[in-house]
């Protein structure tokens, strides 16, 4: 029973698997059907559509065929007629052209003929004018050959005529030609002396009156004062018991001053005075300055004078520094080296001629402004020029060479202008002045040191200038005797009568005149006489 129930519940259970299983078939099989019908129907559906559409699109293709048919013939009508149109235009243009064309060879053809007889009338000119030169040339070789047979004539005309002089004369042509330029020749040189001469004198006058206007106003417009040659220093004493306290024990005080500063105490039996005598005025200032200190305050000894020529040298360094910046001030001359400006402070004790060398240059600056102002010259470069021409002699004593040289060099290197180096260059005539500046610095460094009172010359040096001048004025063979005159500021030259003539006497003065300036030195002026006097001397009997 129980082995029963059991097959028949399992029976029951597969019977119901089979059912759920074929239930589930079922189902899976309308579904199949379904998507089956579906797909079949869209595909129907599909097939329909693009059935239509091709319709559509077929109908629609041929509309366009046909609008392109109806677009196609449109466009041929109208590229017809515009080709009509292009065919008409060209025509008219052509013909446009063929008309202008016709009207240009036209033009041209009349010009041709114009040029054609206007050449046709050129050449009958020509013609004609050859013509007429023929004939001219004709004419000409006519009367060539007539010149020729009258020159001919002429030439033996001239000889015989030639002939008959020679014998009237007694002279030859060459002797002739001679005597005829000889005193050709003396006509010329008395004419040409006698041109020379009123050209010179017209020159000079104003020369010397232009001149004479500068100078003067720039000479009345700077002052200055006279000068005096100081070779020594004189320093009072109180007592002459003060000059054994001078020399000191067995000497020595004397000793050491003389040693430090370098310069000669004289103690002689002038009373009350101690003489310095020294060549380099610096250190004459310098032992001046420390006598002095030293008697007023009476401790004389080694170190004491030491210690005074110590302050002395300090003193007389400012000095010389407030003496540069005070020409430079007094002169306007501004931007200079503090060296050159103690140069020019060094100048104050320097002389040249009884001249103090720092008056000298500050009125030789002021000349030669005033000068260039007259002139419209740079009035600045000028006084520049003219304050440092001689600013070598600050140092002329310690250094080799001339003043001029060493001032020249002493500006070229502290980077002066070459205005102002050739101007120092040239304030002497070592080198010729080829500016204004320099000439000006060379007249006003003549003017300051000619004008009375200025400068004091040693008996040799004036002897020796008034030798020179007869020496120059001797060494002419056309000269018989001369005599400097007037301190030598003037000569006179008495010259042969037989030698040189009175038209000769301007070019002897003037060659004179150019060996003086150039073999001598000299302050001013020199004037030059010349005199020539002839005599004739009988006895009667």
């Amino acid at each position: 029973m129980l082995c029963f129930i059991d097959y028949e519940f399992i029976g029951k259970t597969k019977v119901k698997e089979v059912s759920s299983i074929l239930d589930f078939f079922s189902i899976a099989l309308g579904l199949i059907a379904g998507l089956v019908v579906a797909v079949i129907s869209s595909l129907i559906f599909f097939r329909k559509g693009v059935e239509h559409r091709k319709r559509v699109a077929e109908s629609e293709f041929e509309s366009a065929e046909k609008e392109s048919q109806r677009i196609i013939s449109e466009a041929e009508k109208v590229a017809e007629r515009k080709k009509r149109d292009a065919l008409m235009e060209a025509r008219e243009e052509i013909h446009k052209s063929r008309v202008e064309l016709e009207r240009e060879v036209r033009e041209r053809r009349s010009e041709i003929q114009r040029t054609e007889r206007r050449l046709q009338q050129k050449d009958e000119t020509l013609e004609k004018k050859m013509d007429a030169l023929e004939k001219k040339e004709e004419a000409l070789n006519r009367q060539i050959q007539e010149i020729e047979a009258r020159q001919a004539e002429i030439e033996e005309l001239y000889k015989k005529q030639l002939e008959k002089l020679e014998s009237i004369s007694g002279l030859s042509v060459e002797e002739a030609k001679q005597y005829l330029l000889s005193n050709i020749e003396g006509e010329v040189k008395h004419e040409a002396a006698i041109m020379v001469k009123e050209i010179y004198e017209r020159a000079k006058e104003e020369a010397n009156r232009k001149a004479k206007e500068v100078l003067s106003t720039a000479i009345q417009r700077c002052a200055a004062d006279h000068a005096s040659e100081i070779t020594v220093s004189v320093v009072p004493l109180p007592n002459d018991e003060m000059k054994g306290r001078i020399i000191g024990r067995e000497g020595r005080n004397i000793r050491t001053l003389e040693t430090l500063t370098g310069i000669d105490l004289i103690i002689d039996d002038t009373p009350e005075a101690v003489v310095l005598s020294g060549f380099d005025p610096i250190r004459r200032e310098v032992a001046r300055i420390t006598l002095e200190k030293l008697i007023i305050d009476g401790r004389i000894h080694p170190a004491r004078i030491e210690e005074m020529v110590e302050k002395a040298k300090k003193e007389v360094e400012n000095t010389i520094r407030e003496e540069g910046d005070r020409a430079t001030f007094e002169t306007g001359v501004h931007g200079l080296n503090p060296e050159i400006i103690k140069l020019l402070g060094k100048l104050k004790y320097r002389t040249s001629y009884g001249q103090n060398v720092l008056s000298h240059s500050i009125e030789v600056s002021h000349l030669a402004g005033l000068m260039a102002a007259e002139l419209g010259e740079d009035v600045t470069l000028a006084k520049r020029a003219g304050l440092l021409h001689d600013i070598g002699k600050a140092i002329d004593h310690e250094v080799e060479g001339t003043h001029v040289s060493i001032g020249a060099e002493i500006c070229r290197k502290y980077k002066e202008s070459e205005e102002v180096i050739h101007a120092v260059m040239a304030h002497h005539g070592d080198i010729e002045a080829n500016s204004i500046i320099a000439v000006l610095v060379q007249a006003a460094d003549a003017v300051s040191g000619a004008r009375p009172g200025a400068r004091r010359e040693t008996l040799e040096t004036y002897v020796k200038r008034l030798q020179k001048l007869e020496e120059i004025a001797d060494s002419l063979p056309e000269v018989e005797k001369s005599y400097a005159i007037q301190a030598g500021r003037e000569i006179r030259i008495m010259v042969k009568p037989e030698m040189v003539s009175d038209d000769d006497m301007i070019m002897v003065a003037r060659d004179i005149v150019k060996r003086i300036e150039n073999e001598m030195e000299y302050p001013g002026q020199i004037k030059v006489h010349i005199i020539r006097e002839t005599r004739a001397v009988e006895y009667a009997k």
